[in-house]
């Protein structure tokens, strides 16, 4: 009998102890990871409604003929009848170095006149 009242007390704070464990701790580990989850969804979502808006503000400016001239003047060059385009090009490139060393000097007398 006695040993058996030694063996209760341990016995019952092992029981009481694992009885918080899953009681406290684990719901609370979880209740975090969820709010962490919530927080970048929001943040996701915030990020998607502002891109949204963005593209709304598009779409209505397509729907204006300034906006239509604008993009058919600078994407393809169209312009008024009566009107000239004039376009600039970009510089040349520069030509090709090409080293005055052994294996290059053959390439470049094969290639320069």
């Amino acid at each position: 009998m006695r040993l058996l009242r030694r063996l209760a007390w341990p016995l019952l704070i092992a029981v009481v102890t694992c009885g918080v464990l899953f009681l406290g701790v684990f719901p609370t580990r979880t209740y975090l990871s969820q709010r962490a989850a919530i927080a970048a969804a929001e943040e996701q979502l915030d990020e998607l409604t502002a891109r949204n808006a963005e593209l709304q503000h598009q779409v209505d400016l397509l729907g204006t003929d300034a906006e239509v001239e604008r993009l058919a003047r600078e994407q393809f060059g169209l312009a008024r009848p009566g009107e000239e385009v004039y376009q600039v090009l970009p510089p040349p490139e520069d030509p090709v170095e090409v080293p005055d060393v052994w294996p290059f000097n053959r390439l470049r007398q094969r290639v320069e006149p």
